[in-house]
């Protein structure tokens, strides 16, 4: 099992998750963050730090589109270990619905 970040962080990009990573396995899009599935280690301690939710476990009935995403784009973007300032508009965007259609961006973040 791993754990794997869904559409609910696009836009927020709070990261206190990369924070408490043990093994740094975040990776920074331009307005979201994944996690390698080969190196999570599904301690867990990331799912309880997310503000908005978006970390959840892939034994999660419906996860089998994120997990592939995470393990997609993690092999694209910088890993981050260092938790940055959110964007200034991140509220207005948790608890929308649909944001993957409506915002995801395939450009890599600024790593660390």
């Amino acid at each position: 099992m791993t754990y794997v970040v869904t559409d609910a962080c696009i836009k927020c990009k709070y990261m206190d998750c990369v924070e408490v990573c043990p093994v740094d396995c975040f990776y920074e899009g331009e307005n979201m963050v994944v996690i390698d599935p080969s190196q999570c280690i599904d301690c867990g301690v990331c799912e309880p730090e997310c503000p908005a939710s978006a970390i959840l476990p892939d034994s999660e009935p419906g996860l089998d589109q994120w997990l592939a995403l995470n393990a997609a784009w993690a092999d694209k973007w910088p890993n981050v270990t260092v938790k940055r300032a959110p964007a200034d508009d991140a509220d207005k965007f948790q608890g929308e619905t649909g944001k993957f259609e409506k915002y995801f961006s395939p450009e890599p973040g600024k790593g660390d």
